[in-house]
């Protein structure tokens, strides 16, 4: 006679999967990556493709040879990784500096508190960041948009829209040619039409919510807004702080990883308002002239306490109140 074998509840399966939900990120992320290969050529594809395999490759060495577990190399995470650490380089960096990159983006913020799930900030982001600090002349070198260039460590740099802002520079890019990408910059932020395309296609799959993008970019909105207002000529408007830099890289793909975000939609308000404002007040007084990837990880700090005071009502307490 067979055994009936009963689990806990809930009984009910959605159909999704971390596996699922990362190649769904991957197909959103394919705009953006196209334009980078448009924007800036051979420089895109090598420091992507060197990122990615970096970022696979140590994740497997690391859970082979150290960790001693199983190979979750396939989920799909560890090549989201790589491709967001490349969205936030140059073209032209150096493919070491890239290794790097990727070592401590997996290494250090990833597989060493225990892999995916268990990380507290945004791995892509730790490794960009600790690029940044260690290397700032080749972070901040940026090659000037000449679409299909051949060109990589000898192609052509300038300032971004948001380092001529800060050094008072006059901006002479558009709001259309900010829109389709033509300016220079990282790789995944040049192109606000291409990312939200994949914002998109992300809300429609039902990958993300729409609460951390839109909370992120109505603050930034109406913060900057009101600046503006206030005095024009010291502040840029609202929609060059939109279209400019990694607001929407970061406020789409960064700040909406599952794990290193809240949980509930208020949670998520709150999480996204903060990185809004963090975002306007480190570009307008802040040393550097973006600051999203700062104020993203600043508030994956903050996550876990968000989780802690805002939480989900509990199944069934509703009906459990009543009967009382």
């Amino acid at each position: 006679m067979e055994k009936l074998i009963i689990s806990p509840a809930p009984h009910i399966h959605g159909g999704d999967s971390v596996r699922k939900n990362m190649y769904g990120v991957l197909i959103a992320l394919i705009p953006a990556l196209l334009a980078s290969f448009y924007f800036f050529g051979i420089g895109a594809l090598i420091v992507t493709l060197t990122s990615v395999v970096a970022c696979v490759l140590f994740e497997y060495l690391i859970q082979r040879f150290i960790l001693k577990g199983s190979i979750t190399i396939f989920d799909g995470s560890a090549i989201i990784t790589g491709v967001l650490l490349a969205f936030n380089l140059p073209s032209n960096l150096p493919i070491w500096m890239v290794v790097i990159g990727a070592l401590v983006a997996i290494g250090i913020a990833k597989m060493s508190f225990g892999g995916l799930g268990n990380n507290p900030f945004n791995p892509a982001l730790i490794g960009r960041v600790f690029l940044l600090i260690s290397f700032p002349v080749a972070m901040t070198t940026w090659p000037v948009v000449e679409p299909l260039s051949m060109k990589y460590l000898d192609a052509e740099t300038g300032a971004t829209v948001l380092a001529a802002m800060k050094e008072g520079s006059a901006i002479t890019v558009s709001h259309l040619d900010m829109f389709l990408g033509k300016m220079g910059g990282s790789l995944g932020e040049v192109s606000a039409i291409a990312l939200l395309i994949g914002l998109a296609y992300m809300l429609i799959r039902k990958i993300i919510t729409w609460h951390i993008p839109v909370s992120i970019l109505l603050t930034v909105a109406v913060f900057s807004g009101i600046m503006h207002a206030v005095n024009p000529e010291m502040y840029i408007s609202p929609l060059t702080h939109l279209l400019t830099g990694g607001l929407m890289l970061g406020a789409i793909f960064m700040a909406t990883d599952y794990v290193t975000s809240p949980m509930t939609p208020k949670g998520m308000w709150i999480y996204g308002v903060g990185i809004g404002i963090l975002t306007v007040v480190i570009r307008t007084w802040g040393a550097y002239p973006e600051g999203v990837s700062f104020a993203i990880l600043i508030m994956n700090g903050f996550t876990p306490l968000i989780n802690f005071y805002i939480k989900p009502r509990r199944f069934g307490a509703k009906q459990l109140k009543n009967n009382k």
